[in-house]
């Protein structure tokens, strides 16, 4: 699980989704609103809003419009979830039974405080052949 969050709220606009996905090694944002997790933007939701003519000598006005849009736009509003006691199995079983590429951690009180990928998984099935 990667406890370094970073999260961008509903009406946070998509430049600064796209910002933040191209300085950072990250494919997935945390949509908060007073610390509470209400959804998922991942980098595939930005780039299928976003116009791919973006940064290129076609670029028009309606493509530098698109980076307006706001985050409950394209977010994924109520994700699936994994809690904080839960083990690799669980979030193994969470990602065989939905199509989903990342489960946000959260406490009790709906709060994140981490994110689980499939890549994690994988790399800790490789760490610990039996931890599940």
């Amino acid at each position: 699980m990667s406890t370094k969050l970073v999260t961008v709220t509903l009406d946070d606009k998509l430049e600064t989704v796209k910002e933040i996905f191209d300085n950072l090694k990250f494919h997935h944002l945390l949509v908060v609103e007073e610390r509470k997790l209400l959804g998922v933007v991942s980098d595939r939701d930005l780039l299928k809003a976003l116009s791919p003519n973006i940064g290129s000598a076609r670029e028009t006005y309606q493509d530098i419009a698109s980076l307006n849009k706001r985050v409950h736009q394209i977010a994924t509003r109520h994700p699936i979830v994994l809690q904080e006691t839960a083990t690799v199995d669980d979030a193994i079983h969470l990602f065989n039974t939905h199509s989903v590429s990342c489960l946000p951690v959260v406490d009790l009180n709906a709060r994140p405080v981490g994110i689980v990928s499939w890549r994690d998984i994988l790399k800790n099935l490789r760490i610990n052949p039996t931890n599940t």
